[in-house]
Protein backbone atom coordinates (compact mmCIF):
# COMPACT_ATOMS: atom_id res chain seq x y z
CA UNK A 1 0.00 0.00 0.00
CA UNK A 2 1.36 3.86 -1.07
CA UNK A 3 0.88 5.91 1.82
CA UNK A 4 -2.10 7.89 1.43
CA UNK A 5 -0.12 11.49 1.42
CA UNK A 6 -2.04 13.40 -0.91
CA UNK A 7 -5.26 12.99 0.53
CA UNK A 8 -3.56 13.88 3.93
CA UNK A 9 -2.22 16.70 2.52
CA UNK A 10 -6.10 17.89 1.00
CA UNK A 11 -7.78 17.35 4.83
CA UNK A 12 -4.69 19.46 6.42
CA UNK A 13 -5.30 22.37 3.68
CA UNK A 14 -8.66 22.20 4.24
CA UNK A 15 -8.34 22.57 7.97
CA UNK A 16 -5.92 25.75 7.54
CA UNK A 17 -8.17 27.40 5.11
CA UNK A 18 -10.65 27.06 7.94
CA UNK A 19 -8.53 28.53 10.86
CA UNK A 20 -6.99 31.74 8.72
CA UNK A 21 -7.93 35.19 9.03
CA UNK A 22 -10.13 36.34 5.97
CA UNK A 23 -7.85 38.40 4.54
CA UNK A 24 -5.32 35.28 4.54
CA UNK A 25 -7.70 32.83 2.97
CA UNK A 26 -7.28 34.04 -0.22
CA UNK A 27 -3.79 33.67 -0.98
CA UNK A 28 -2.03 30.58 -2.32
CA UNK A 29 -1.41 28.40 0.90
CA UNK A 30 2.50 26.42 0.80
CA UNK A 31 3.61 24.10 3.37
CA UNK A 32 7.25 24.15 3.90
CA UNK A 33 8.78 21.29 6.57
CA UNK A 34 11.70 19.43 7.73
CA UNK A 35 11.78 15.81 8.01
CA UNK A 36 13.65 14.80 11.25
CA UNK A 37 17.16 13.97 11.26
CA UNK A 38 19.06 10.79 12.64
CA UNK A 39 20.20 11.63 16.16
CA UNK A 40 23.43 10.34 17.68
CA UNK A 41 24.25 10.46 21.20
CA UNK A 42 25.38 13.30 23.05
CA UNK A 43 28.78 14.17 21.03
CA UNK A 44 29.48 10.77 19.43
CA UNK A 45 29.40 9.03 16.29
CA UNK A 46 26.85 6.83 17.96
CA UNK A 47 23.36 6.83 16.19
CA UNK A 48 19.74 6.75 18.27
CA UNK A 49 16.74 4.72 16.66
CA UNK A 50 15.40 7.33 13.93
CA UNK A 51 11.32 7.77 14.17
CA UNK A 52 10.26 10.16 11.11
CA UNK A 53 8.39 13.32 12.59
CA UNK A 54 4.54 12.52 12.89
CA UNK A 55 3.41 15.71 11.09
CA UNK A 56 5.90 15.21 8.14
CA UNK A 57 5.20 11.70 7.48
CA UNK A 58 1.39 11.95 7.87
CA UNK A 59 2.02 14.24 4.59
CA UNK A 60 4.72 12.36 2.94
CA UNK A 61 4.55 8.80 3.90
CA UNK A 62 8.33 8.78 3.69
CA UNK A 63 10.77 7.90 6.45
CA UNK A 64 13.95 8.86 5.30
CA UNK A 65 15.89 11.24 7.74
CA UNK A 66 16.91 14.45 7.09
CA UNK A 67 14.20 15.20 4.15
CA UNK A 68 12.44 17.92 3.25
CA UNK A 69 8.56 18.76 2.16
CA UNK A 70 7.06 22.09 -0.25
CA UNK A 71 3.20 21.57 -0.70
CA UNK A 72 0.96 24.28 -2.27
CA UNK A 73 -2.90 24.64 -2.43
CA UNK A 74 -4.62 27.28 -4.49
CA UNK A 75 -8.52 27.57 -4.25
CA UNK A 76 -10.40 27.92 -7.54
CA UNK A 77 -7.52 26.67 -9.38
CA UNK A 78 -6.23 22.84 -9.98
CA UNK A 79 -4.46 22.83 -6.93
CA UNK A 80 -7.66 22.76 -4.58
CA UNK A 81 -8.24 19.01 -5.71
CA UNK A 82 -4.89 17.81 -6.03
CA UNK A 83 -2.17 19.79 -3.67
CA UNK A 84 1.03 19.87 -5.40
CA UNK A 85 3.87 17.72 -2.88
CA UNK A 86 7.42 18.11 -3.82
CA UNK A 87 9.44 15.67 -1.61
CA UNK A 88 13.16 16.27 -1.20
CA UNK A 89 15.29 13.16 -0.01
CA UNK A 90 19.02 13.46 0.49
CA UNK A 91 21.37 12.28 -2.38
CA UNK A 92 23.20 9.04 -1.58
CA UNK A 93 26.76 9.04 -0.63
CA UNK A 94 29.66 7.11 0.02
CA UNK A 95 29.54 7.83 3.39
CA UNK A 96 26.18 6.62 3.35
CA UNK A 97 26.82 3.08 1.41
CA UNK A 98 29.75 2.91 4.25
CA UNK A 99 28.08 3.35 7.37
CA UNK A 100 24.30 2.25 7.13
CA UNK A 101 21.32 1.71 4.32
CA UNK A 102 21.32 4.80 1.90
CA UNK A 103 18.61 6.45 0.98
CA UNK A 104 16.56 5.38 -2.34
CA UNK A 105 16.75 6.90 -5.25
CA UNK A 106 14.47 9.28 -6.89
CA UNK A 107 13.28 6.71 -9.23
CA UNK A 108 12.79 3.92 -6.97
CA UNK A 109 11.53 6.85 -4.09
CA UNK A 110 8.59 7.79 -6.98
CA UNK A 111 7.18 4.50 -6.85
CA UNK A 112 6.85 4.32 -3.18
CA UNK A 113 5.63 7.40 -2.00
CA UNK A 114 2.06 9.40 -3.15
CA UNK A 115 3.84 12.64 -4.09
CA UNK A 116 3.88 14.71 -7.10
CA UNK A 117 7.47 15.07 -7.59
CA UNK A 118 10.91 14.12 -5.54
CA UNK A 119 14.20 15.34 -6.17
CA UNK A 120 17.17 16.10 -3.49
CA UNK A 121 17.68 18.97 -1.11
CA UNK A 122 20.11 20.73 -3.15
CA UNK A 123 16.89 21.05 -5.62
CA UNK A 124 14.60 22.94 -2.93
CA UNK A 125 15.78 26.35 -2.94
CA UNK A 126 15.20 26.82 -6.66
CA UNK A 127 11.61 25.38 -6.18
CA UNK A 128 10.62 27.47 -3.26
CA UNK A 129 11.91 30.21 -5.81
CA UNK A 130 9.52 28.83 -8.49
CA UNK A 131 6.64 29.04 -6.41
CA UNK A 132 7.16 32.25 -5.08
CA UNK A 133 7.47 33.50 -9.22
CA UNK A 134 4.00 31.56 -9.66
CA UNK A 135 2.46 32.68 -6.69
CA UNK A 136 3.87 36.03 -5.50
CA UNK A 137 1.47 36.73 -3.04
CA UNK A 138 1.49 33.49 -1.31
CA UNK A 139 1.22 32.29 2.73
CA UNK A 140 4.54 29.61 4.09
CA UNK A 141 3.12 27.65 6.59
CA UNK A 142 6.09 25.93 8.95
CA UNK A 143 5.54 24.02 12.22
CA UNK A 144 6.44 26.40 14.98
CA UNK A 145 10.47 27.43 14.36
CA UNK A 146 11.72 28.69 17.66
CA UNK A 147 10.25 25.16 19.09
CA UNK A 148 12.59 22.67 19.96
CA UNK A 149 9.70 19.69 19.54
CA UNK A 150 9.81 20.23 16.17
CA UNK A 151 12.66 19.52 13.19
CA UNK A 152 14.49 22.65 12.14
CA UNK A 153 14.09 24.52 8.73
CA UNK A 154 17.82 25.87 7.92
CA UNK A 155 17.30 29.50 7.82
CA UNK A 156 18.31 29.73 4.04
CA UNK A 157 14.80 28.86 2.79
CA UNK A 158 13.08 30.46 5.13
CA UNK A 159 14.93 33.33 3.72
CA UNK A 160 14.07 32.96 0.29
CA UNK A 161 10.44 34.06 1.31
CA UNK A 162 11.40 36.94 3.77
CA UNK A 163 14.01 38.30 0.85
CA UNK A 164 13.12 41.82 -0.76
CA UNK A 165 12.52 40.54 -4.27
CA UNK A 166 9.28 38.41 -2.29
CA UNK A 167 7.78 41.59 -0.78
CA UNK A 168 4.27 40.47 -0.84
CA UNK A 169 4.78 36.72 0.16
CA UNK A 170 4.48 36.07 3.79
CA UNK A 171 5.54 32.94 5.87
CA UNK A 172 3.59 31.90 9.59
CA UNK A 173 4.23 29.65 12.08
CA UNK A 174 0.91 29.75 13.84
CA UNK A 175 -1.79 27.83 12.07
CA UNK A 176 0.22 24.78 10.46
CA UNK A 177 0.05 22.70 13.74
CA UNK A 178 -3.48 23.22 14.77
CA UNK A 179 -4.49 22.42 11.48
CA UNK A 180 -2.82 18.94 11.16
CA UNK A 181 -4.01 18.24 14.34
CA UNK A 182 -7.31 19.03 13.46
CA UNK A 183 -6.75 16.84 10.01
CA UNK A 184 -5.31 13.87 11.93
CA UNK A 185 -8.01 13.99 14.70
CA UNK A 186 -10.09 11.92 12.61
CA UNK A 187 -8.79 8.91 11.15
CA UNK A 188 -9.25 7.81 7.57
CA UNK A 189 -9.57 4.19 6.59
CA UNK A 190 -6.03 3.63 5.75
CA UNK A 191 -5.02 5.04 9.26
CA UNK A 192 -7.55 2.82 10.86
CA UNK A 193 -6.04 -0.12 9.02
CA UNK A 194 -3.06 0.47 10.40
CA UNK A 195 -3.91 1.19 13.89
CA UNK A 196 -5.61 -2.00 13.69
CA UNK A 197 -2.39 -3.39 12.87
CA UNK A 198 -0.64 -2.10 15.55
CA UNK A 199 -3.12 -3.17 18.19
CA UNK A 200 -3.46 -6.74 16.56
CA UNK A 201 0.75 -7.36 16.84
CA UNK A 202 0.63 -5.93 20.70
CA UNK A 203 -2.71 -8.04 21.39
CA UNK A 204 -0.46 -10.86 20.71
CA UNK A 205 2.41 -9.69 22.55
CA UNK A 206 0.17 -9.07 25.74
CA UNK A 207 -0.87 -12.56 25.77
CA UNK A 208 2.41 -14.46 25.16
CA UNK A 209 3.60 -12.77 28.57
CA UNK A 210 0.69 -14.20 30.28
CA UNK A 211 1.17 -17.74 28.54
CA UNK A 212 4.70 -18.28 29.19
CA UNK A 213 3.55 -16.67 33.16
CA UNK A 214 1.21 -19.72 32.71
CA UNK A 215 3.81 -22.15 31.94
CA UNK A 216 6.51 -21.63 34.76
CA UNK A 217 2.81 -22.12 37.16
CA UNK A 218 2.32 -25.13 35.54
CA UNK A 219 5.86 -26.35 35.72
CA UNK A 220 5.52 -27.04 31.97
CA UNK A 221 8.82 -24.78 30.82
CA UNK A 222 11.21 -27.66 29.14
CA UNK A 223 14.33 -27.11 29.44
CA UNK A 224 17.27 -29.54 27.69
CA UNK A 225 20.14 -31.18 28.28
CA UNK A 226 22.96 -28.25 30.16
CA UNK A 227 20.05 -25.06 30.02
CA UNK A 228 21.59 -22.11 31.58
CA UNK A 229 25.00 -24.27 32.72
CA UNK A 230 26.84 -25.53 29.25
CA UNK A 231 24.42 -23.35 27.49
CA UNK A 232 22.33 -19.96 27.37
CA UNK A 233 18.38 -20.57 28.00
CA UNK A 234 16.62 -20.60 24.56
CA UNK A 235 13.72 -18.82 24.06
CA UNK A 236 11.46 -21.60 24.70
CA UNK A 237 13.36 -22.27 27.67
CA UNK A 238 13.19 -18.65 29.30
CA UNK A 239 10.73 -18.01 31.92
CA UNK A 240 9.48 -14.62 33.47
CA UNK A 241 10.95 -13.79 37.37
CA UNK A 242 11.26 -10.15 36.56
CA UNK A 243 9.88 -7.15 35.53
CA UNK A 244 12.98 -6.27 32.65
CA UNK A 245 12.15 -10.11 31.28
CA UNK A 246 8.23 -9.65 30.79
CA UNK A 247 9.37 -6.73 29.04
CA UNK A 248 11.63 -8.31 26.97
CA UNK A 249 9.60 -11.05 26.05
CA UNK A 250 6.77 -8.51 25.22
CA UNK A 251 9.41 -6.34 22.66
CA UNK A 252 10.45 -9.90 21.16
CA UNK A 253 7.08 -10.89 20.10
CA UNK A 254 6.56 -7.43 18.28
CA UNK A 255 9.81 -7.14 16.62
CA UNK A 256 9.46 -10.97 15.48
CA UNK A 257 6.09 -9.36 13.77
CA UNK A 258 7.95 -7.09 12.11
CA UNK A 259 7.05 -3.83 14.09
CA UNK A 260 10.61 -1.50 14.36
CA UNK A 261 9.51 1.03 17.25
CA UNK A 262 7.60 0.94 20.42
CA UNK A 263 4.72 3.61 20.47
CA UNK A 264 6.06 4.83 24.28
CA UNK A 265 8.48 2.93 26.90
CA UNK A 266 6.74 -0.25 28.16
CA UNK A 267 5.47 0.35 31.78
CA UNK A 268 5.79 -2.89 33.72
CA UNK A 269 5.50 -2.69 37.13
CA UNK A 270 4.62 -5.29 39.64
CA UNK A 271 3.31 -5.49 42.93
CA UNK A 272 3.01 -1.83 44.82
CA UNK A 273 4.38 -0.44 41.61
CA UNK A 274 2.06 -0.95 39.49
CA UNK A 275 0.41 2.28 41.80
CA UNK A 276 2.62 4.44 39.88
CA UNK A 277 1.42 5.28 37.04
CA UNK A 278 3.79 5.67 34.41
CA UNK A 279 6.57 3.30 35.80
CA UNK A 280 8.90 2.56 33.01
CA UNK A 281 12.14 1.44 35.15
CA UNK A 282 10.99 -2.02 34.54
CA UNK A 283 14.15 -3.14 36.75
CA UNK A 284 12.56 -5.06 39.87
CA UNK A 285 12.41 -8.59 40.56
CA UNK A 286 8.95 -10.00 41.33
CA UNK A 287 8.32 -10.56 45.29
CA UNK A 288 10.38 -14.28 45.60
CA UNK A 289 13.63 -12.11 44.63
CA UNK A 290 16.17 -11.12 44.13
CA UNK A 291 17.06 -13.30 41.35
CA UNK A 292 20.75 -13.07 39.77
CA UNK A 293 22.55 -13.55 37.22
CA UNK A 294 23.72 -17.14 37.48
CA UNK A 295 21.01 -18.65 39.68
CA UNK A 296 19.84 -21.29 37.60
CA UNK A 297 23.26 -23.06 39.54
CA UNK A 298 21.56 -23.05 42.42
CA UNK A 299 19.81 -26.62 42.20
CA UNK A 300 16.08 -25.80 42.92
CA UNK A 301 13.10 -26.76 41.46
CA UNK A 302 12.35 -24.01 39.43
CA UNK A 303 15.48 -23.90 37.57
CA UNK A 304 14.88 -27.56 36.36
CA UNK A 305 11.15 -26.97 35.15
CA UNK A 306 8.80 -27.59 37.66
CA UNK A 307 6.08 -25.56 39.47
CA UNK A 308 6.41 -23.07 41.79
CA UNK A 309 3.80 -21.23 44.10
CA UNK A 310 5.19 -17.02 44.21
CA UNK A 311 4.39 -14.42 46.50
CA UNK A 312 0.82 -13.16 45.17
CA UNK A 313 0.92 -10.03 43.09
CA UNK A 314 -0.42 -8.14 40.05
CA UNK A 315 1.50 -7.06 37.16
CA UNK A 316 0.84 -4.15 35.60
CA UNK A 317 1.32 -4.09 31.85
CA UNK A 318 1.30 -1.29 29.62
CA UNK A 319 2.54 -1.55 25.92
CA UNK A 320 1.75 -0.99 22.49
CA UNK A 321 4.24 -1.37 19.55
CA UNK A 322 4.44 1.01 16.32
CA UNK A 323 3.27 -0.01 12.66
CA UNK A 324 4.39 2.20 10.09
CA UNK A 325 4.06 5.10 12.40
CA UNK A 326 0.87 4.53 13.93
CA UNK A 327 0.52 3.98 17.55
CA UNK A 328 -1.43 0.91 19.60
CA UNK A 329 -1.57 1.41 23.80
CA UNK A 330 -2.42 -1.30 25.17
CA UNK A 331 -2.73 -1.73 29.42
CA UNK A 332 -3.04 -5.61 31.43
CA UNK A 333 -3.26 -6.35 34.97
CA UNK A 334 -2.41 -9.87 35.61
CA UNK A 335 -1.76 -11.88 38.72
CA UNK A 336 1.30 -13.77 39.81
CA UNK A 337 2.27 -16.12 42.13
CA UNK A 338 -1.42 -17.70 43.91
CA UNK A 339 -1.45 -20.33 41.54
CA UNK A 340 -1.87 -17.71 38.39
CA UNK A 341 -5.08 -16.34 40.39
CA UNK A 342 -5.82 -12.98 41.76
CA UNK A 343 -5.94 -12.89 45.84
CA UNK A 344 -9.51 -12.02 46.55
CA UNK A 345 -8.93 -8.07 47.18
CA UNK A 346 -7.14 -7.67 43.83
CA UNK A 347 -9.67 -9.85 42.07
CA UNK A 348 -12.45 -7.76 43.46
CA UNK A 349 -10.24 -4.40 42.43
CA UNK A 350 -9.95 -5.94 39.28
CA UNK A 351 -13.54 -6.47 38.24
CA UNK A 352 -14.05 -3.53 39.68
CA UNK A 353 -11.90 -1.84 36.67
CA UNK A 354 -13.40 -4.16 34.20
CA UNK A 355 -16.97 -2.92 35.49
CA UNK A 356 -15.79 0.67 34.51
CA UNK A 357 -14.66 0.26 31.67
CA UNK A 358 -17.70 -1.80 30.26
CA UNK A 359 -19.91 0.93 31.67
CA UNK A 360 -17.73 3.37 29.70
CA UNK A 361 -17.48 1.24 26.72
CA UNK A 362 -21.49 1.03 26.22
CA UNK A 363 -21.63 4.93 25.85
CA UNK A 364 -19.33 5.11 23.33
CA UNK A 365 -21.20 6.64 20.57
CA UNK A 366 -20.53 9.90 18.25
CA UNK A 367 -21.94 13.15 20.16
CA UNK A 368 -21.40 11.92 23.78
CA UNK A 369 -19.04 13.97 25.66
CA UNK A 370 -16.42 12.11 26.79
CA UNK A 371 -16.33 14.35 30.06
CA UNK A 372 -19.59 12.83 30.45
CA UNK A 373 -18.04 8.97 30.40
CA UNK A 374 -15.38 9.78 32.57
CA UNK A 375 -17.28 10.95 35.00
CA UNK A 376 -19.46 7.77 34.54
CA UNK A 377 -16.10 6.04 35.75
CA UNK A 378 -15.66 8.30 38.98
CA UNK A 379 -19.43 7.19 40.03
CA UNK A 380 -18.95 3.75 39.24
CA UNK A 381 -15.32 3.90 41.68
CA UNK A 382 -17.26 5.28 44.11
CA UNK A 383 -20.14 2.68 44.34
CA UNK A 384 -18.04 0.03 44.25
CA UNK A 385 -15.59 0.96 47.02
CA UNK A 386 -18.75 1.58 48.91
CA UNK A 387 -19.80 -1.66 47.98
CA UNK A 388 -16.03 -3.20 49.55
CA UNK A 389 -16.47 -1.03 52.37
CA UNK A 390 -13.45 1.28 51.61
CA UNK A 391 -15.44 4.44 51.27
CA UNK A 392 -18.45 4.66 53.72
CA UNK A 393 -21.83 4.18 52.75
CA UNK A 394 -25.18 6.03 54.60
CA UNK A 395 -25.69 2.80 55.81
CA UNK A 396 -22.08 2.30 57.15
CA UNK A 397 -22.99 5.94 59.19
CA UNK A 398 -26.14 4.93 60.68
CA UNK A 399 -24.46 1.74 61.69
CA UNK A 400 -21.22 3.00 63.43
CA UNK A 401 -23.21 6.20 65.00
CA UNK A 402 -23.68 6.76 68.18
CA UNK A 403 -27.22 7.60 67.84
CA UNK A 404 -30.11 5.79 68.94
CA UNK A 405 -32.24 4.29 65.91
CA UNK A 406 -34.52 6.53 64.54
CA UNK A 407 -33.30 9.52 66.30
CA UNK A 408 -31.89 10.96 62.64
CA UNK A 409 -28.05 8.76 62.72
CA UNK A 410 -28.89 8.07 59.00
CA UNK A 411 -27.92 11.57 57.74
CA UNK A 412 -26.24 10.96 54.08
CA UNK A 413 -23.09 11.73 55.00
CA UNK A 414 -21.80 9.65 52.65
CA UNK A 415 -24.39 9.65 50.25
CA UNK A 416 -22.62 8.60 46.87
CA UNK A 417 -23.37 12.33 45.72
CA UNK A 418 -21.31 13.67 48.39
CA UNK A 419 -18.40 11.76 48.17
CA UNK A 420 -18.49 12.42 44.48
CA UNK A 421 -18.45 16.12 45.47
CA UNK A 422 -15.36 15.80 47.60
CA UNK A 423 -13.33 14.80 44.76
CA UNK A 424 -11.65 12.02 47.13
CA UNK A 425 -12.42 9.14 44.05
CA UNK A 426 -9.24 11.40 42.04
CA UNK A 427 -6.91 9.99 44.82
CA UNK A 428 -7.51 6.37 43.55
CA UNK A 429 -8.32 6.82 39.78
CA UNK A 430 -6.28 10.05 39.25
CA UNK A 431 -5.93 10.22 35.63
CA UNK A 432 -8.22 11.07 32.72
CA UNK A 433 -10.08 7.61 31.28
CA UNK A 434 -8.41 7.67 28.04
CA UNK A 435 -6.89 9.79 25.29
CA UNK A 436 -6.81 10.16 21.28
CA UNK A 437 -4.50 7.73 20.04
CA UNK A 438 -2.93 8.06 16.16
CA UNK A 439 0.62 8.43 15.21
CA UNK A 440 1.33 9.40 18.75
CA UNK A 441 -0.04 7.84 21.66
CA UNK A 442 -0.58 10.68 23.13
CA UNK A 443 -2.31 12.59 20.25
CA UNK A 444 -3.17 15.58 18.66
CA UNK A 445 -3.10 17.38 21.57
CA UNK A 446 -4.28 20.73 20.61
CA UNK A 447 -6.83 19.18 18.84
CA UNK A 448 -8.27 17.11 21.32
CA UNK A 449 -7.87 19.27 24.72
CA UNK A 450 -8.05 23.14 22.91
CA UNK A 451 -6.98 25.65 25.19
CA UNK A 452 -10.46 27.60 23.97
CA UNK A 453 -13.09 24.92 24.43
CA UNK A 454 -16.78 26.06 24.49
CA UNK A 455 -17.55 22.33 24.86
CA UNK A 456 -17.02 21.95 28.23
CA UNK A 457 -18.55 24.71 29.50
CA UNK A 458 -22.91 25.15 30.55
CA UNK A 459 -23.43 21.12 29.18
CA UNK A 460 -26.10 20.80 31.41
CA UNK A 461 -24.97 17.73 33.70
CA UNK A 462 -22.93 17.48 37.23
CA UNK A 463 -19.38 17.52 36.52
CA UNK A 464 -18.53 16.18 39.55
CA UNK A 465 -15.39 17.20 41.30
CA UNK A 466 -12.89 19.78 39.51
CA UNK A 467 -10.21 17.33 40.03
CA UNK A 468 -11.41 14.82 38.24
CA UNK A 469 -10.13 16.76 34.99
CA UNK A 470 -7.18 17.96 35.59
CA UNK A 471 -5.38 15.32 33.33
CA UNK A 472 -7.75 14.35 30.92
CA UNK A 473 -5.84 14.16 27.79
CA UNK A 474 -9.37 14.06 25.59
CA UNK A 475 -12.55 16.98 26.30
CA UNK A 476 -14.45 16.53 23.28
CA UNK A 477 -17.46 15.36 22.06
CA UNK A 478 -16.74 11.82 20.28
CA UNK A 479 -16.75 11.96 16.42
CA UNK A 480 -17.22 9.12 13.56
CA UNK A 481 -13.55 7.73 13.04
CA UNK A 482 -12.05 9.13 15.84
CA UNK A 483 -9.71 6.49 17.82
CA UNK A 484 -9.59 6.57 21.72
CA UNK A 485 -8.58 4.68 24.42
CA UNK A 486 -10.47 3.83 27.39
CA UNK A 487 -8.27 2.77 29.76
CA UNK A 488 -9.95 3.11 33.56
CA UNK A 489 -7.51 2.54 36.72
CA UNK A 490 -7.58 2.19 40.50
CA UNK A 491 -4.09 2.68 42.03
CA UNK A 492 -3.61 2.69 45.94
CA UNK A 493 -0.39 5.07 45.57
CA UNK A 494 0.88 6.13 49.20
CA UNK A 495 2.22 9.29 47.98
CA UNK A 496 -1.90 10.52 46.53
CA UNK A 497 -3.54 8.80 49.47
CA UNK A 498 -1.68 10.99 51.89
CA UNK A 499 -3.90 13.71 51.38
CA UNK A 500 -7.07 12.03 51.89
CA UNK A 501 -5.96 9.59 54.39
CA UNK A 502 -8.09 11.18 56.88
CA UNK A 503 -11.25 11.97 55.04
CA UNK A 504 -14.40 10.88 57.03
CA UNK A 505 -15.62 9.24 53.82
CA UNK A 506 -12.98 6.20 54.10
CA UNK A 507 -12.77 2.93 56.57
CA UNK A 508 -9.29 3.52 57.36
CA UNK A 509 -9.30 -0.18 58.31
CA UNK A 510 -10.80 -1.53 54.97
CA UNK A 511 -8.32 0.35 53.11
CA UNK A 512 -5.73 -1.12 54.53
CA UNK A 513 -6.36 -4.57 52.93
CA UNK A 514 -6.45 -3.23 50.01
CA UNK A 515 -3.04 -0.67 49.76
CA UNK A 516 -0.94 -4.26 48.80
CA UNK A 517 -2.80 -4.27 45.80
CA UNK A 518 -0.81 -1.72 43.82
CA UNK A 519 -2.98 -0.66 40.94
CA UNK A 520 -5.05 -2.34 38.13
CA UNK A 521 -5.45 -0.86 35.18
CA UNK A 522 -7.30 -2.12 31.70
CA UNK A 523 -6.65 -0.47 28.47
CA UNK A 524 -7.88 -1.05 25.12
CA UNK A 525 -7.93 0.96 21.93
CA UNK A 526 -11.76 1.70 20.35
CA UNK A 527 -12.71 3.54 16.97
CA UNK A 528 -15.77 5.18 17.19
CA UNK A 529 -18.29 4.39 14.84
CA UNK A 530 -21.26 5.66 13.45
CA UNK A 531 -23.38 4.15 16.02
CA UNK A 532 -20.90 2.81 18.63
CA UNK A 533 -17.67 1.82 18.49
CA UNK A 534 -14.96 -1.20 17.54
CA UNK A 535 -12.58 -2.66 20.16
CA UNK A 536 -9.44 -3.11 18.07
CA UNK A 537 -8.00 -4.94 21.01
CA UNK A 538 -7.62 -8.31 20.30
CA UNK A 539 -6.55 -9.81 23.61
CA UNK A 540 -9.03 -10.54 25.90
CA UNK A 541 -9.21 -9.05 29.57
CA UNK A 542 -12.37 -10.84 31.33
CA UNK A 543 -11.43 -12.24 35.12
CA UNK A 544 -11.78 -15.99 33.68
CA UNK A 545 -9.88 -15.81 31.00
CA UNK A 546 -6.59 -13.81 32.23
CA UNK A 547 -6.56 -16.11 35.09
CA UNK A 548 -6.91 -19.35 33.32
CA UNK A 549 -3.94 -18.46 30.87
CA UNK A 550 -2.06 -17.31 33.98
CA UNK A 551 -2.35 -20.40 35.76
CA UNK A 552 -1.73 -22.38 32.86
CA UNK A 553 -5.05 -24.00 32.97
CA UNK A 554 -6.37 -22.20 29.39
Amino acid sequence: MVYPASKHALATFHQLVKILPASEKARTQILLLAGEVTPFRNDTGREIVFRQESNFYYLSGCTVPSSYLLLAFQDGTGLAQKPSLELFIPKAELADMLWSVPPPSLEAAAITHDVTKIDHPAALPDAIKTLLKAFPDAMFHTLPRSSPLFPVIPKEFTDLVLSPDSKDAAISDLFLLPALHQARLIKDEDEISLIRKANEISSRAHEVVMRVLGKAVKGSIERGPGAGVDRPLLPGEWSIEKEAEAEALFVASCRREGAVHQAYLPIVAASTRASTLHYCCNDREFAWGPVHPHDHHNKNEFAHGGARELNPQVLLIDAGCEWNCYASDITRTMPVGNGGKFTPEARAIYELVLEMQKFAMDMLKPGIHWDAVHLLCHRILVKGFQRLGIFKSPSSSSLSSTAPAGDGAWDGEHDEEKILASGISSAFFPHGLGHSLGMDVHDVPSASKPAVNPTVENKGMAIGHESYYTYLRLRLPLQKNMIVTVEPGCYFSPHLIAPVRDSKHINQEVLKRYESVGGVRIEDVVLITENGYENLTTVRSDTEWVEGVCSGTL
